[in-house]
């Protein structure tokens, strides 16, 4: 009877997490986008609900909710369920929908899908063998060969982010960063833009002017053609007309120049608004958050262990809610940025796929953080995997990457000013 109510429980909050799953890629990923591939919506949701049911039921063994022999089965199913997922459904269907986009591949696009998912078996099989991350014991089928091969791409995935946003964060946040800028310098810089859309504009006139000219002479018609046609047309021009190509590359120049111009123009008036927002109540809070991370990039860089082994309750949770937040908003961004409309549905699964190999990942790192009596169920679960090695890979990667950040975020700061003070 207990095993049913917690089944009831269970099931209750996956329904709640697939329909989370089911608005968010309807009103955030694809609200732009008229065609939907349902089953691309239904991968996306399953893959979001059982990530945060790995989640909820790493709360459910810190409070103790629900009898143990049912969080054990819990654990079990959504393991199975979401390396299900991860390493055959998921990895097909990208293959699937990148062979359809094809056309000559389009009749037989179900074979060369079999053949993408064999090439991606055999490459994430192979990742396995450089890393110490399994005993010799375990069969080829065992869930320990999966879970181990997901979590070293998805670890690698969490210290990479994790790296840049402890140092993007301050950087983003802090007001010691931000640059001083004043409406002068925004009005230089728009006055430079409007001169050379002027210039450009005044080019285009004139390149107009020459090929009615032209077109008047009769020398569009009687134009050479062939290769020793394009060098005349180069090298010579009539009397009291223009060279068309050499005025063309010049437009094409002060093009370039004016999308450069624009984007620092948007940078000068984003830095302006950080400056007004860092006055308010709200951005001294989030300074405050950037002297924070501040600290814990440079104790994480400098320091061996990760967090104390008595970790609370509460920071769990705060780890917990700020990780599922934080990869929803970077996966919009990241698919706003490179989605179109015939790529959107293998970006949404390669989101998916990251996602879930993220949630894994958490679940494999938040274990050596828990008080060890919370942590006998999903020993069980996991199996025997090397559990120091995926510590000690997280904090390297973390380090690389950390350490990147600080010298990109360093040469963009110094390039900035003088970029921008270029007459």
């Amino acid at each position: 009877m207990s095993f049913l109510i917690d089944s009831s429980i269970m099931i209750t909050s996956q329904i709640f997490f697939f329909g989370f799953g089911w608005l968010f890629f309807m009103r955030q990923l694809f609200k732009d986008y008229e065609v939907r591939q349902y089953v691309v919506q239904v991968i996306f949701s399953v893959t979001f609900a059982f990530s945060c049911t790995m989640f909820e039921l790493i709360i459910f063994e810190i409070l103790g909710v629900l009898n143990s022999s049912s969080r054990y089965f819990h654990w079990k199913m959504n393991l199975c369920v979401i390396l299900l997922i991860l390493v055959f459904m998921v990895p097909f269907y990208i293959g699937y929908f990148i062979v359809s986009n094809i056309r000559l591949l389009h009749k037989q696009r179900l074979l060369f899908s079999c053949l993408l998912w064999l090439t991606f078996m055999y490459f994430f099989w192979k990742l396995g063998d450089p890393f110490p991350i399994l005993t010799p014991k375990h069969g080829i089928l065992s869930i320990e060969q999966l879970i181990s091969r997901v979590g070293v791409i998805g670890v690698t995935l969490m210290a990479l982010l994790s790296g840049f946003g402890a140092v993007n964060c301050p950087y983003t946040y802090m007001s010691y960063f931000l640059r001083n800028v004043t409406d002068t310098d925004i009005l230089a810089l728009e006055r430079r833009l409007l001169q050379t859309m002027d210039m450009i504009i005044s080019k285009k006139k004139r390149m107009a002017m020459t090929r009615r000219t032209m077109f008047q002479k009769g020398e569009v018609h009687n134009k050479p053609s062939g290769f020793w046609g394009m060098i005349k047309s180069v090298t010579t021009s009539t009397p009291g007309s223009e060279n068309l190509t050499l005025l063309q590359q010049e437009v094409d120049a002060l093009e370039e120049l004016s999308r450069q111009l624009f984007l620092e123009t948007a940078d000068l008036h984003a830095t302006k608004e950080r400056i007004e927002y860092s006055k308010t109540f709200k951005g001294k809070y989030f300074n405050f958050l950037g002297y924070f991370f501040s600290i814990y990039c440079i104790w994480k860089i400098f320091m061996v262990k990760f967090w104390s082994q008595h970790i609370s309750f509460i920071l769990v949770g705060i780890i917990i809610v700020t990780s599922i937040r934080g990869l929803l908003i970077t996966l919009t961004k990241f698919f706003y940025a490179i989605s179109s409309s015939k790529s959107s549905n293998v970006i949404v699964l390669l989101l998916a796929e990251i996602m879930g190999m993220y949630f894994v990942s958490s679940v494999l790192l938040i274990r050596m953080s828990m008080p060890l009596e919370y942590r006998t169920i999903i020993t069980q679960v996991l199996g025997e995997l090397q559990f120091s090695f995926y510590h000690r890979w997280f904090d390297v990667i973390f380090l690389v990457s950390a350490l990147s950040s600080i010298l990109f975020l360093y040469l963009a700061h110094k390039q900035a000013p003088e970029k921008h003070m270029t007459p």
